[in-house]
């Protein structure tokens, strides 16, 4: 009876051990246990937003993760052009369009391995998860700030990532 226990207890440890959720995980570059993971965003997407440091208006970046575990940057939404701000043209298949909040640059499917950025000290970069159905109607006021997780200047890398369940409970989520 004690072999049985012993093994069913060490067979639940075993498989909280074993890396089968799947997050979008946001970590320090530097020091990987500094972390945040969400499977919101893993599930619907997720936009990183960011003040323009040239024009100073408002940038959103829609993300999806990939079947293969990448990050497609799928489109963007900005009030002005200014620079960094791609063109449609730069992108084959991308659509330009105007919208109630500015402009909409759609279809870009760049798929990235991962993602590095930085914590600005006065962009205001932070994540929000977005609606699946309808990235543009996303709730922008429900967004998580970067530097409220991490230091300014932080280098940050996103990456899907299959993590164990301990993990998952051990780390911040948004």
């Amino acid at each position: 009876m004690k072999k049985i226990v012993f093994l069913t207890v060490l067979i639940i440890l075993l498989g909280m051990n074993l890396p089968v959720v799947r997050v979008l995980s946001i970590s320090n570059r530097k020091n990987r246990s500094e972390r945040i993971y969400s499977r919101s965003a893993f599930a619907q997407g997720f936009a990183i937003s960011y003040t323009h440091s040239v024009n100073k208006g408002r940038v959103h970046d829609f993300y999806v993760p990939t079947a293969s575990g990448e990050l497609e940057l799928f489109m963007t939404e900005f009030v002005s052009y200014g620079a960094g701000i791609p063109e449609a043209s730069e992108t084959e298949g991308a659509h330009f369009r105007v919208t109630k909040n500015g402009y909409v640059i759609e279809d870009l499917h760049r798929v990235l391995p991962r993602l590095l950025m930085a914590v600005g000290v006065v962009a205001e970069h932070s994540v929000t998860l977005t609606n699946a159905t309808s990235p543009l109607e996303t709730d922008f006021s429900t967004e998580f700030f970067l530097k409220d997780f991490f230091k300014p200047q932080t280098s940050l890398v996103f990456e899907v990532k299959r993590v164990s369940v301990i993990n998952y409970f051990m780390a911040k989520k948004i």
